[in-house]
């Protein structure tokens, strides 16, 4: 059933809602992740994923904490997955939208082409420059007050002064600042521009006004125009004509129009429903977030949350973890486990992994912010070092990172009834039991397991179809859960999760000194 109760069910019966003007419509969403191109083709008038595609990224990783891509292997997989979609689902395209991993800083020259390699999200060697310019802008309460959130490494900002120290070429070269997914547009289109919601993540935008903050564009660099090399920011609901070249290389129809897209936050926040207050999303991906909708900028004078813009003029305030499946990952490849054996591992440790405790920070963390931490294994002893309880570790400190974003957000005014729950984590029964045992809120989880994928081809829709009305009324209409993977919190778990999260956060906060010492 889709958020929206009943209503969806009768809409599709009776042939009326979205979409009935365009019957035969596809809509492609494009998720321009870290580790993969995923594209999905979506028949809106049948509510139904008709085909999807997928393509490997490389990511290369330094010893310095830099975390980069090449923006050619973007388009090429991009392209690879489209061209592999069925003619017959290409001829019926009407439009497309791209979701892409935020934060990244794509260089661009005076002819369009990217001048290096792409600093992407996850990268956390502009450290220094990161400190540099919160310190020329009057310190974090100034940025937050100035802006609405503080400067975190990740953010694209400190990206340009890293550039000009160790890339000068390419900083001498630079005509644009564009962002992942503002990149793959202008592939498309041959247009540069920006939507608030992936421009929230730059470090520059003010969230409350939805304008360039001048203050802390000069903090970044003082010596240039900065906001000459940044794109026209846009509406949530403009479209762009394709180019023909790209139409005919990619087999689509020449009229189709490229919706304005946006962040993988904000399009995981329509293809999962927080499209509304009251609704929480939880994304246990490469990275670990939560989210929620509001309608008013909700910003954390901590910083604890990042005061970002939502995709349809509202706001998403939004916590991201460094370390999700990364975790799980790193402990798999350690114990040489194939696919299925850590959910029978979880199966055979119960909760708290018997006193194990993992930090998972293997990419350093933004949430909390410590960007030189490492990750951390605590509390073993002569019994309790397992691979059950290992694994168990690591899914559990992913977990614990994410539930002190959720008692932030709970702090700020964020009330759920619900929990959403997408990315690679949720594929796994007992992680899914774990987070409403942890949390004790039931779990939902999308038929659509690609939410930001999905949520591009709802933007897409909502953009070239939608007459005008809401994107949370088109959302209801469209999402729809599978009650065989929901999961209902057991009141009996509670106390045991309860108290191997306070063992978390004991060792967490006993460790602080080893971190703060890295950053001095």
């Amino acid at each position: 059933m889709s958020i929206g109760g009943h209503r969806a069910e009768a809409r599709a019966a009776d042939g009326r809602g979205w979409g009935v003007s365009r019957r035969e419509g596809v809509y492609l969403g494009i998720d321009a992740g870290t580790q993969s191109i995923k594209v999905v083709a979506y028949d809106a008038q049948r509510r139904q994923v008709l085909e999807q595609q997928a393509r490997p990224l490389a990511l290369i990783a330094g010893e310095d904490g830099s975390r980069e891509q090449d923006a050619a292997d973007w388009t090429a997989a991009l392209a690879d997955a489209i061209s592999c979609l069925s003619p017959a689902v290409r001829q019926r395209v009407r439009g497309l939208s791209v979701s892409g991993q935020q934060h990244g800083f794509v260089p661009v020259g005076r002819d369009n082409e990217v001048l290096g390699p792409v600093k992407l999200w996850c990268d956390t060697s502009s450290t220094a420059e990161c400190d540099a310019i919160t310190a020329a802008a009057g310190g974090e309460a100034a940025c937050i007050a100035e802006a609405g959130n503080a400067l975190r490494v990740g953010y694209t900002a400190s990206k340009l002064p890293w550039t000009r120290r160790h890339r000068p070429q390419v900083h001498a070269a630079l005509d644009a600042i564009l962002l992942p997914h503002d990149y793959l547009n202008l592939w498309l289109t041959g247009q540069r521009f920006m939507e608030c919601g992936d421009a929230s993540g730059t470090g520059w935008l003010d969230v409350r006004t939805r304008h360039w903050s001048a203050a802390l564009l000069r903090a970044t660099d003082d010596q240039c125009d900065l906001a000459a090399l940044l794109p026209p920011l846009v509406p949530p609901q403009e479209t762009f004509a394709l180019l023909p070249d790209v139409a005919a290389r990619l087999g689509l129809p020449a009229q189709a129009r490229v919706a304005v897209g946006g962040g993988d936050n904000m399009m995981a926040a329509i293809g999962t429903g927080a499209v509304r207050e009251g609704r929480l999303s939880m994304s246990l991906g490469t990275s670990g977030t939560v989210f929620a909708w509001s309608a008013a900028p909700m910003i954390d004078a901590q910083g604890r949350w990042a005061a970002f813009c939502a995709a349809d003029g509202g706001w998403l305030p939004l916590v991201c973890t460094m370390n999700c499946t990364v975790a799980t990952e790193q402990v798999a490849r350690l114990l040489g486990l194939q696919r299925g054996q850590g959910e029978a591992l979880l199966a055979q440790s119960r909760p708290g992994s018997d006193g194990l405790v993992m930090l998972p920070f293997f990419n350093g963390e933004r949430s909390p912010d410590l960007p030189l931490a490492n990750a951390a294994l605590q509390g073993m002893d002569l019994h309790n070092l397992t691979p059950a309880n290992l694994y168990r570790a690591a899914v559990e400190g992913a977990s614990f990172s994410l539930r002190l974003g959720v008692e932030a957000l709970a702090e700020g005014g964020v009330r759920a009834q619900r929990l959403v729950l997408t990315g690679g984590g949720a594929n796994s029964a007992a992680w899914r039991q774990l987070i409403a045992d942890l949390l004790q809120v039931p779990v939902q989880v999308p038929v659509q397991a690609e939410g930001a994928a999905f949520g591009a081809a709802l933007q897409a829709l909502w953009a070239i179809d939608g007459q005008g009305a809401s994107l949370a009324d088109l959302v209801d209409d469209h999402l729809l859960f599978d009650p065989a993977l929901a999961a209902t919190p057991d009141p009996a778990q509670g106390p045991r999760y309860a108290q191997a999260y306070q063992r978390f956060v004991h060792h967490l906060q006993a460790t602080l000194p080893l971190f703060q010492q890295r950053l001095s």
